[in-house]
């Protein structure tokens, strides 16, 4: 398990992620998005909504290989995953933004 996908799983159980791609593009656009992770294997039309949401937002957006974000926050099928903004929502972009991490930054 990386650093990434153990901090994904502790926003999980406190409530701090929302997970699916239709609740994920709502929380973006109601500005409750602090961090936006895409899971590698989603469609490319899931990407790109999400990917045109982020960068009209402003919200960061960093992919993640595929079935991470579901092992992460054990739940099958999720693709897209919004962190509320916080200290782990922080942490989270701290350890994305260092070489060598999983995650694609865009």
């Amino acid at each position: 398990m990386t650093p990434i996908s153990g901090l994904l799983g502790l926003c999980s159980r406190a409530g701090q992620i929302t997970l699916g791609t239709d609740m994920v593009i709502q929380e973006i656009r109601s500005g409750r998005a602090g961090l936006v992770l895409l899971d590698e294997g989603a469609s490319q039309g899931t990407k790109k909504k999400i990917s045109d949401a982020c960068a009209y937002r402003s919200v960061p957006l960093h992919r993640m290989p595929e079935g991470e974000i579901d092992r992460a926050c054990g739940k099958d099928g999720r693709m897209a995953a919004a962190v509320r903004p916080g200290k782990l929502c922080q942490q989270m972009i701290l350890l994305l933004s260092q070489p060598g991490e999983a995650g694609n930054h865009e």
